[in-house]
């Protein structure tokens, strides 16, 4: 039985289609719509023009990067594998989700967000008598624009160095240089937490030993961890970002009781005194904690997917190839994280 992806015509044009990835100008060309109800209805237009070139990207059996290139429409492939690949490696271990509330995707490189900052008498929801105005809360326009970054990586190896490569072993590469990309985008998440996104909203610093916070300058104790938690209210601190202070913390006599020790030997889930998502980065400034509530703290600005610079692999000219992906990231209510300076 013929299918319709077996005829699709592929050009490397299908690329720099404005506002369409290769994947989306793929699938208007060969909808996965028309393919319900046979053997490849699990399959997206570019794993349809895999299976054409019968080519195989994982596994022991796995094909060599050479495969991609044995016709020039198969070739035309090559840069949505790689991007696929690194896309991958970033959403391996990806913590980003655990940090946004909400996600905007732009088309350009300019954003103001929005900000709503009330005092504590706009908060309280008061009754409205008959004929009198009700209570406003304003939304208003950021005064700075949000800094997106362009972050990204590049691959440097000739098509000789690579084309006897089986494609599983350098999909391992290529998601490496995701999870770098991922990082980079999780340390410029985490500066925009504590310093803010340059509209004056970096979060409050608390100090271990310091009013309101209990306890010894220096040290971590429940007890100060139970300040800070008290100090979010009306937001509930469910996260917690930690980096090297991750060994003070579970230390911490609450962390070692029976049913937090089964909990982690068995599942590798931590366990934190407040309940919260306990989550490491080595971008965390060194003797802090941060916490926030996920929910109102930060929106993420997607400024491009992963992109690939698809004329030089197409050609062959892998020398140096850009691997890349733009985004920043805006505090929503300020109040909704904080940073806890161990001290010392």
């Amino acid at each position: 039985m013929a299918y319709p992806f077996e005829t699709v015509k592929l050009d490397k044009g299908m690329y720099s289609e404005s506002g369409s990835s290769f994947t989306k100008v793929l699938e208007k060309c060969d909808p996965s719509e028309q393919y319900k109800g046979t053997p490849l209805e699990h399959l997206d237009a570019f794993q349809r023009q895999l299976k054409r070139f019968d080519i195989k990207v994982k596994g022991a059996d796995s094909d060599v990067v050479s495969k991609f290139f044995a016709t020039w429409e198969s070739a035309v492939l090559f840069p949505e594998y790689v991007a696929r690949a690194v896309r991958q490696g970033m959403e391996e271990s990806n913590i980003l989700p655990f940090l946004t509330a909400a996600e905007t995707r732009i088309t350009g490189m300019d954003y103001r967000s929005i900000a709503s900052q009330p005092v504590e008498d706009d908060k309280a929801l008061k009754a409205v008598s008959e004929g009198s105005s009700i209570p406003e809360t304003k939304v208003t326009a950021q005064e700075n624009l949000v800094q997106l970054h362009k972050r990204g990586r590049m691959l440097v190896a000739s098509y000789e160095a690579i084309q006897f490569q089986r494609l599983d072993l350098f999909s391992v590469t290529l998601r490496q240089i995701g999870a770098y990309i991922n990082r980079m985008h999780v340390a410029d998440a985490i500066d925009v937490l504590v310093n803010g996104d340059g509209n004056s909203n970096g979060a409050a610093v608390f100090t271990v030993g310091s009013n309101p916070i209990s306890g010894a300058a220096g040290t971590l104790s429940y007890g100060a961890l139970v300040d800070f938690w008290s100090q979010f209210d009306p937001y509930t601190m469910n996260t917690l970002l930690v980096g090297d202070a991750m060994a003070d913390l579970l230390k911490l006599p609450e962390m070692q009781d029976a049913t937090a020790g089964l909990t982690f030997q068995g599942t590798g889930k931590l366990v934190t005194p407040m309940g919260a998502t306990l989550l490491r980065s080595s971008a965390v400034p060194a003797g802090t904690i941060i916490g926030l509530d996920k929910n109102y703290a930060l929106e993420m600005i997607r400024g491009s997917d992963v992109l690939v610079e698809y004329d030089k692999l197409i050609d062959r000219q892998l020398e140096r190839a850009a691997i890349t992906s733009i985004s920043g990231f805006a505090k929503i209510f300020q109040e909704a994280s904080k940073v806890l300076a161990i001290g010392g």
